[in-house]
């Protein structure tokens, strides 16, 4: 159905910019853009509407009510980003199945003796503090 309405809708915006092209213009002059000429009106004078000008009237409605309509089933249709990252983190993450436990190996009753003792590690000389800082020079 989405589908379908986007095919309207591309095919309404070709049919809107080909019927506009084909309209003539209305007093195209120099004079009339500064209302001069012998127009009595702020847009020329108004005649009936011809059918190019009701073919544009109703692709102009049809396009913006398209356009409404797209709009409002393409964000039911999808969620933004936002939301998905929300839901991915309220969502708990499934728990892993526990593996069995390996067979504990075999410890021997008392640890090796070492045959000679190993050398206490020296502990390194103490340094004098450090000088006091420097006092700041008066203002």
């Amino acid at each position: 159905m989405l589908t379908l309405l986007w095919v309207i809708y591309i095919l309404d915006c070709l049919l809107l910019i080909g019927i506009i092209l084909l309209q003539p213009g209305e007093g195209g002059d120099l004079a009339a853009a500064f209302g001069g000429a012998s127009s009595q009106t702020a847009f020329g004078a108004r005649g009936s509407a011809t059918v190019l000008q009701r073919v544009t009237t109703t692709l102009a409605v049809l396009f913006m009510l398209l356009s409404i309509i797209l709009v409002i089933a393409t964000n039911m249709k999808q969620r933004n980003i936002l939301e998905r990252n929300l839901q991915e983190v309220q969502t708990p993450a499934q728990p892993k199945k526990a593996e069995p436990a390996a067979p504990a190996a075999k410890t021997p009753a008392a640890p090796a003796q070492p045959s000679e003792k190993a050398p206490a590690p020296q502990s390194a000389p103490a340094t004098a503090p450090a000088s006091s800082p420097a006092k700041a020079p008066a203002k």
